[in-house]
């Protein structure tokens, strides 16, 4: 079965520490649907982007997230990076990538 879990670490940095966890779920949604990558939506009737996130940073600190997320289809490691990288602002960086078990 190919693998359709990706793994991605976050560094966030400079002004972008100032935002939220929950603005930071809301900015990895928009890029998603803006990447134009095949994610997996939630059931129910309030449907979103299907990702799982590690433990949040407080408002203030840099540091790195752990966010993995669930694709539809197989999709290269460096796609998926060169993709979501475009369209994530500045402070917010993809540092590793890996698949997910």
């Amino acid at each position: 079965m190919p693998n359709r879990t990706i793994i991605a670490t976050f560094s966030k940095e400079g002004l972008m520490r100032y935002i939220s966890h929950l603005d930071f779920i809301r900015l990895l949604y928009r890029s998603l649907r803006r990447a134009d990558l095949p994610y997996v939506l939630t059931a129910g009737y309030n449907r979103h982007p299907k990702i799982s996130f590690g433990k949040a940073l407080k408002v203030g600190q840099e540091g790195v997230m752990e966010a993995r997320f669930f694709l539809s289809r197989e999709l290269g490691l460096e796609e998926f990076n060169k993709r979501m990288q475009k369209q994530l602002v500045e402070g917010i960086k993809i540092i590793e990538i890996n698949y997910g078990k």
